[in-house]
């Protein structure tokens, strides 16, 4: 997988996806100082030439993202419903072109298309009010986690988000394996996209023992992407919402909040803890 971004003038831009700036701070206002800011880029995902959704996000790690989300979403089953995938700078963003199956393109047509036939407001919305009632799968119970091995990852987290430590902007989640190390990272202005880029990272290395463990707090976009992708355990930073422990409730996910040093608030299915 190849990062893109939209910079190209310096090194560190093609590595982070940051842009320099000078900025002035309270307190000496008469001299200005270099900064970095995170990039924040309109990204199009593209199926079969049809425009699906557009997502700001960080320009890079664009085809995790897309593999992500199609998994997340129910837009393909497998890695293996992806036939190709192209990320095309254009004049005000990022088109990432997904090339489908032909079964599942029809798939993706035939749900857009009854989203659309409900409402006289918009796909937008409804797409939100079905997924909340979206039906997955009841998760199996196969897994299990030490909270003693948490810690350690949690102390690790900022060593996955570069663009997070110049800028103090962006999200990261992880995925950990059944000892609690981390196996992967991945980072992004948005917690949902840096989520889906790390279940593209997961499902092509076929991860299934451990955990994810997000930097944010955990809603029920969270807690369902993590569900229709087959995590069991989810661990947050921050607080759950109600609708997000509703959410892991049903559908069978440890749904763990405040995970701080030597904290773990468990909302959901604790069995699978000791």
């Amino acid at each position: 997988m190849n990062n893109i971004h939209l910079n190209q003038d310096n090194n560190v831009n093609k590595v982070t996806g940051t842009h320099s700036v000078e900025l002035w701070q309270r307190g000496d206002l008469q001299h200005a100082k270099a900064d970095w800011l995170a990039e924040e880029v309109p990204v199009a995902l593209v199926y079969n030439g049809i425009s699906h959704v557009v997502m700001m996000a960080s320009p890079k790690d664009l085809e995790l993202f897309a593999v992500g989300f199609s998994l997340s979403e129910g837009i393909i089953e497998t890695p293996a419903d992806i036939f190709g995938i192209d990320v095309v700078p254009v004049c005000n963003g990022i088109e990432v072109q997904i090339e489908l199956s032909s079964r599942r393109f029809m798939g993706l047509k035939e749900r857009r298309r009854s989203l659309a036939g409900r409402t006289g407001c918009g796909v937008c919305g409804v797409e939100q009010l079905n997924d909340i009632g979206r039906p997955i799968a009841p998760l199996p119970f196969t897994q299990t986690f030490d909270l003693s091995q948490l810690d350690a990852a949690i102390s690790k987290m900022r060593g996955y988000q570069p663009v997070g430590e110049l800028t103090g902007c962006t999200h990261v989640a992880l995925w950990l394996n059944e000892q609690g190390e981390i196996q992967d990272g991945r980072e992004d202005i948005g917690r949902h996209v840096a989520l889906d880029k790390l279940l593209g990272a997961r499902a092509g290395q076929g991860w299934q023992n451990g955990a994810v463990l997000v930097s944010s707090r955990a809603s029920y976009e969270m807690v369902q992407k993590s569900a229709q992708c087959g995590v069991e355990i989810l661990f947050a930073v921050s607080a759950a919402t109600t609708l997000a422990v509703d959410v892991a409730q049903r559908c069978n996910l440890t749904l763990v909040g405040f995970s701080k040093p030597g904290r773990a608030t468990v909302y959901t299915h604790p069995q699978r803890l000791c």
